[in-house]
């Protein structure tokens, strides 16, 4: 019986090695609501419990996997806002406005009034 259960477990290690590759091909065209969306039906579930030890750990190495895919949306969302604030903040410099939507921008960026004293100057 210990023969099967090494067995096993050097299946098991075998699959877990490759897992990462085959995820990374599934998750390839995920976008971030799916990826949320699975991800808080994996958590609901481990956190309900009732699963084997292999059950659950294939269940987290998902978890993680997806979690990836959910960073890397946000890290990318984060780095368009950014530039896009770069891109605002050029062209108001270069045509002297500083207000969007009629607020200035000094009003919107944590604390910094600038643009409030200056045009009150």
């Amino acid at each position: 019986m210990a023969a099967v259960t090494r067995g096993d477990d050097a299946t098991a290690a075998e699959s877990a090695s490759g897992a990462s590759e085959d995820t990374a091909d599934e998750f390839a065209g995920l976008g971030y609501e799916q990826a949320r969306d699975e991800l808080t039906t994996i958590v609901r579930a481990l956190e309900a419990g009732g699963a084997t030890l292999e059950e659950s750990l294939a269940l987290w190495e998902r978890g993680e996997a997806l979690a990836a895919v959910c960073r890397r949306w946000l890290d990318g969302a984060a780095a368009r806002l950014d530039a896009a604030a770069r891109r605002h903040a050029t062209t108001s410099d270069t045509t002297g406005s500083d207000t969007t939507r009629g607020q200035t921008v000094g009003d919107t960026t944590a604390g910094d009034n600038t643009a409030t004293s200056k045009r009150s100057s």
